[in-house]
């Protein structure tokens, strides 16, 4: 007798979803990935296509220093919207900054003179000295097609360990060419028994996981 194991059907983990195909997203699958239906999803910037742009508060201290982005200017963990890069320790000839995502979360401290190396990158030199509450911000502007998705990896440093969308269809890539499909990317219920996670995933790291889908109103339920 021949038995058949039956693989995931696509999008049959959904429960629910918002009207009008509002929980859906086209989203563009990055190189090299081998997707189940059901798959957990980061995303990665293509660096090549995202326009960052910096400006010093009109309120800073007269003739502080100025911030000069890198080349390039992003990584590929970048969000779309306005960073902030507020003076939090002023200090003569230096200083620290705190940097603060789009969503205004802390993402590091940036020291005065020193390259700031992580979603964004910068210098900040120093003229007259800063004060706190002096401020600069970085405006990233990207579209869809600036992000690829890959399959959530809680161990990554690219984007990938941030959980943002879970595969309605499976899919294979290539080392050398991309895909197109669609994905749950906000506002659904999914029955938790059928997600794929990466192997050997800690308890940790999939209430992380889970912690960040919810907060894209993705709700898993088991």
């Amino acid at each position: 007798m021949t038995t058949v194991t039956e693989g995931r059907h696509a999008g049959e983990f959904l429960l629910s979803e918002a009207n009008f195909h509002r929980s859906r997203e086209n989203a563009t699958i990055a190189f090299s990935q081998t997707l189940l239906a059901g798959t957990v999803l980061g995303r990665i910037a293509v660096v090549a296509g995202v326009v960052a742009t910096a400006a010093a508060d009109a309120g800073n201290t007269a003739g502080a220093g100025a911030l000069t982005l890198a080349n390039p200017a992003v990584s590929s963990k970048v969000k779309d919207g306005v960073y902030n890069i507020v003076c939090t320790e002023p200090a003569t000839n230096g200083g620290t900054f705190e940097v603060t995502d789009p969503n205004g979360k802390s993402i590091g401290k940036a020291t005065v003179g020193v390259a700031f190396n992580k979603e964004i990158k910068f210098t900040i030199a120093d003229a007259t000295d800063f004060v706190a509450g002096d401020r600069f911000t970085v405006t990233v502007e990207a579209d869809a097609e600036d992000f690829q998705y890959v399959a959530y990896n809680p161990a990554g440093a690219d984007g990938s360990e941030v959980a943002v969308a879970i595969a309605i269809y499976g899919v294979v890539t290539p080392a050398d060419a991309t895909a197109a499909i669609a994905v749950i990317a906000r506002d659904a219920e999914v029955n938790g028994h059928q997600i794929e996670w990466p192997a050997g995933i800690t308890a940790a790291a999939k209430a992380d996981a889970v912690q960040a889908l919810e907060a894209r109103g993705i709700i898993i339920r088991n």
